[in-house]
């Protein structure tokens, strides 16, 4: 199954928690702070908001820096996703 997002809705994925701190400290659960980074999987085709066209910015592949509270998170075939608005994102890592 395969998501696709609509109007100006970003799909992305969530990078890998580290497991350990740099001073090497094994983490438990709760403990693991999530990341703000993740990979862009799939990009709406953008659309009309507030009678201005919306064009994308970001393609399949990014990696971006996403707002702390932003999104919906989403549950496919085992793989869990966040779709995001593309306003949401704050930077493209290169």
């Amino acid at each position: 199954m395969k998501i696709r997002p609509l109007a100006d809705r970003v799909v992305i994925k969530r990078a890998e928690v580290e497991e350990k701190t740099a001073s090497g400290i094994i983490l438990a659960g709760a403990a693991k702070e999530q990341p703000q980074i993740a990979e862009v999987i799939e990009v709406g085709p953008g659309g009309i908001v507030d009678g201005k066209e919306i064009k994308m910015e970001l393609k399949k592949g990014d990696k971006v820096i996403y707002s702390k509270y932003a999104g919906t998170e989403v549950k496919v075939e085992g793989e869990e996703y966040i779709i995001i608005k593309e306003a949401d994102i704050l930077a493209v890592l290169e």
